[in-house]
């Protein structure tokens, strides 16, 4: 197969060190940095055709944001490449002791389709950074964007260090479970991820997988409804609820659901119109496979559709829907929406809420709308999540200082500005010695009391009690 040569080129490029140079990275940096900017028309045309994404979110919500990472990526890159000093005990109080960062080596990053240019590309600048050569593998999903990514980056970055390889779902397997690579960073589905970790468990290959989840909202009856209402319909519509970290399901009181449910309503007319259809800011399914699973889902569930549910899957729409009523085990709750359906469940209080978020699996987000400062704090202190979001949704995403990542079955590893460059850093623990040999002779045969006494005297932290 054409992508094992690629593999093996790679592979010989790191070999070379040719990418730990620090200035070869930046050089690279900068060089993707230019194909960005100098193609975003192209970009955002791809991505108009795979997910009828509109300029302004493909901008704000993918260029915009790998154009960040670049950016930290190359100001901050000879300060992350420091060797970090650490404190000496006394009995290396001579030497000298330190963490190195280094390259694993070659890095798989296998990308999801929902954001094929960001989840491509974010995870990518850290691993260019930390000295790394990645085979790129955007999703096949997402076509048109996987196309430009093989066609523009090796006019950019070194296309032997960085090759791009698009494979079908068949040769995608193959590619993760008969080749072995330093690291592995997926993002995608949890099916699809714990095949990733099998296939890196053979090799023993670190990985960072990237999931998703139902991630919940807790509504609390407290809040500003109006708002509530507009930030969450953003949230769960944007890209056509096709992002990991929208909001799945809302957890409300009987007493504030149908004002919050004509709040979404409101909101959905604001946004889109009377007819999302022909809205030009409201996007697409990415194939026809995922148009039916979500035709299936809303004609299966057990619940009142109160908004949409219209589906046309020739032109893979699926109305925004939000749906009330909804029984635990209703088709609705057994998955992942991953697409434009809200789902209402109605609890009699926020500790209810609770214990349903805690019966089900860890999600990659969680958002709590509330202004009750106690209440938030009682439910971060008794949930988890991969992340949280206070009185919005979505945006723990944005800060480059908050790493990003799943928790449980949502994913484990993070990312984002130097935690990436850190996810894809082996810290390597260096002593270097600078003892006498008196010293080192206490460690030494023939033992005594007398050596004992001065070991113990050195190697303890503290004679006195903890």
């Amino acid at each position: 197969r054409d992508y094992i040569s690629a593999i093996v080129a790679a592979k010989e490029a790191f070999s070379s060190g040719k990418t730990k140079d620090v200035k070869f990275r930046k050089q690279q940096l900068q060089k993707l940095f230019k194909c960005v900017r100098d193609n975003e028309v192209r970009w955002c045309e791809a991505l108009k055709k795979d997910l009828n994404k509109s300029k302004t979110e493909a901008v704000s919500a993918e260029i915009i944001l790998v154009n960040n990472e670049i950016v930290t990526a190359i100001k901050n890159l000879d300060q992350w490449v420091k060797n970090e000093p650490k404190k000496k005990e006394l009995a290396t109080i001579t030497a000298d002791i330190y963490t190195r960062k280094e390259p694993f080596g070659t890095c798989l990053i296998m990308s999801a389709w929902n954001y094929p240019f960001l989840l491509m590309l974010a995870p990518m600048i850290g691993a260019i950074a930390a000295g790394n050569c990645v085979v790129i593998k955007p999703s096949e999903c997402a076509a048109h964007t996987a196309k430009l990514l093989q066609e523009l980056l090796p006019q950019y970055i070194d296309p032997t260090c960085y090759p791009v390889i698009v494979l079908d779902a068949k040769d995608s397997a193959d590619l993760v479970t008969n080749n072995r690579f330093d690291f592995i960073f997926f993002t995608g589905g949890t099916a699809i991820g714990r095949i990733v970790m099998k296939a890196a468990a053979e090799y023993l290959t670190p990985v960072v997988l990237e999931l998703g989840g139902k991630n919940p909202c807790f509504v609390d009856d407290s809040c500003d409804i109006r708002n509530t209402a507009r930030r969450i319909c953003w949230g769960r519509f944007l890209n056509t609820g096709q992002l990991c970290l929208c909001p799945d399901y809302v957890l409300c009181s009987q007493g504030v659901r149908d004002k919050f449910v004509e709040e979404i309503k409101l909101a959905l007319k604001e946004f889109y119109g009377s007819d999302p259809k022909h809205s030009p800011d409201y996007g697409r399914i990415i194939n026809e496979r995922q148009t039916l699973r979500l035709k299936k889902v809303i004609e299966s569930g057990a619940g009142k559709i109160v908004v949409g549910g219209e589906v046309d899957v020739k032109e893979r729409y699926v109305a925004p829907t939000v749906v009330t009523d909804i029984p635990a085990d209703s088709a609705y709750m057994q998955q992942e929406m991953f697409g434009p359906i809200l789902l209402v469940v109605t609890v009699k209080d926020m500790d209810e809420a609770i214990a349903v978020v805690n019966s089900r699996e860890k999600p990659l987000a969680m958002y709590i709308f509330a202004k009750n400062k106690k209440l938030v704090n009682k439910i971060l202190s008794n949930t988890s999540s991969g992340g949280v979001t206070v009185n919005d949704v979505v945006m723990h995403y944005v800060p480059h200082s908050l790493p990003f990542g799943g928790v449980g079955e949502s994913g484990m590893g993070a990312y984002h500005g130097k935690h990436t460059f850190d996810t894809f850093s082996h810290r390597r623990s260096c002593l270097v010695d600078g003892n006498p040999e008196f010293f080192n002779s206490l460690r030494y045969p023939p033992h005594s009391q007398k050596k004992l006494s001065i070991i113990r005297l050195v190697l303890m932290k503290n004679m006195q009690k903890p």
